[in-house]
């Protein structure tokens, strides 16, 4: 099997996510799939029918060629059983698809994951560069617009499409805000994007607690629109926005997006409605990133929660084995030029994670096939500020039910409501 037909094999089984199929599941003998280094992990992959399957190891991003690829024979209900292990802190996927079939199933092991060590480095202006950013910016008042929506408006909650001034003039940030009925004072939460481009819409179950919420879009569009647009903007114009002038510090496409997620606050704190202190933010992946980002920068958020964050240890591809997404440097290393490899560290979770103060919630799985939990701990790891991190194994790039209960409930407590 050559390399692209490895890559390939690997890709459909990552698509699929799942620890078990219709006629084939694999399972680890610890039930949090999680080991010390140098500790065997033991995976059991059982067929409901007599079959046989491919059988590969990796790290956990579909971008890295397989550390291992074995066919294998499966007897119906009979286990079999394969032992492996790392020396070093990582997570080791299985990744098992029957041969002819489109069944699959995954399962990743990690081992001693709360070791594990980022790869990037904090420039010495780190927190300046992004000071003097913000600082710029609130120059530019915010001259903020808000058009009330009756068709998504309700009896007892005011829904706003709203937009503000970013980086400078030409430069602005749109959102849906959803308002509760009543003078208030109420407290607050922001809501940051996962990646891509799309329509936003109301948080009526928040907004019924008693919180004012701020769904925010990143590219400077109007988010209510027919998705017909987005999704041309998706393919043309907005299609590489993640990479979009990275060799230059000054104009990598997220600086205006962190910056932007800023202003969002001074938004919220611009409404008479808002209790002027309860500020909470939240978001998952692309989000989730943005989150600590914003929870490091700016000292008016009381606590976040980040589900599975991206935009982390960018360097990991460097140094092995694996980065975040988007996996800038994944296929790119040796095209990479030098101002590309400088800005990066300017906009990696990791360094602003080192800054956080305030609590935060994580939350992720193992099979996470977009963004890699390597990267996710290499953050997760040098937060000093109190955290908590509910992990639920087979996950992929989202959050069980509980996980998902847990998270709303911290919120709620963050945020003073029931």
């Amino acid at each position: 099997m050559n390399r692209l037909a490895l890559c390939i094999a690997i890709a459909a089984l990552l698509r699929t996510g799942s620890v078990h199929a219709q006629s084939l599941t694999i399972a680890l003998d610890h039930p949090d799939w999680t080991y010390r280094s140098g500790e065997p992990a033991e995976w059991k992959i059982t067929a409901s029918l007599d079959a046989r399957a491919v059988l590969l190891f990796t790290y956990e991003q579909q971008r890295l060629p397989p550390l291992s690829v074995d066919t294998i024979e499966l007897k119906a209900g009979q286990p079999h059983s394969v032992r492996r292990t790392l020396d070093h802190p990582g997570l080791l996927r299985a990744l098992v698809r029957m041969l002819p079939g489109a069944d699959t199933a995954v399962a990743t092991a990690a081992f001693d994951p709360d070791q594990i060590k980022p790869s990037v480095e904090m420039p010495a202006d780190f927190l300046d560069f992004w000071q003097q950013s913000i600082a710029e910016a609130r120059k530019v008042p915010l001259n903020a617009v808000m058009t009330r929506m009756p068709d998504r408006s309700r009896d007892d909650v005011d829904v706003f499409h709203i937009s503000f001034q970013n980086t400078r003039a030409t430069s602005r940030i749109y959102g849906i805000l959803s308002l509760p009925r009543g003078a208030g004072p109420y407290p607050a939460l922001l809501m940051l994007p996962g990646a891509g481009v799309r329509p936003y819409f109301p948080s009526y179950e928040w907004a019924r607690r008693g919180v004012i919420t701020l769904s925010i879009g990143i590219h400077g569009i109007p988010v209510d629109r027919d998705s017909l647009l987005y999704n041309e903007l998706r393919a043309t114009a907005l299609q590489s926005y993640n990479t979009a002038q990275l060799e230059d510090r000054d104009r990598y496409y997220y600086r205006r997006v962190i910056v932007g997620a800023l202003r969002a606050g001074d938004f919220i704190f611009s409404l008479p409605q808002f209790d002027k202190k309860t500020y909470v933010i939240r978001g998952g992946s692309q989000g989730g990133g943005l989150s600590v980002m914003a929870a490091a920068l700016d000292p008016r958020v009381i606590a976040f929660a980040s589900a599975y964050p991206a935009m982390s240890d960018h360097f990991g591809y460097v140094k092995g084995p694996v980065g975040g997404w988007p996996h800038i440097l994944a296929d790119t290393l040796i095209k990479a030029r030098a101002e590309k490899l400088a800005t990066l560290p300017y906009y990696d979770a990791v360094n602003f994670a080192r800054l956080l103060r305030v609590p935060g919630f994580f939350a992720w799985g193992f099979n996470d096939p977009v963004v890699p939990p390597h990267s996710m701990y290499a953050a997760y790891n040098v937060v000093t500020s109190p955290k908590q991190l509910v992990v639920h194994p087979p996950a992929v790039h989202g959050l069980s039910a509980e996980q998902r209960r847990e998270e709303d409930a911290w919120l709620r407590e963050k945020l003073g409501i029931k």
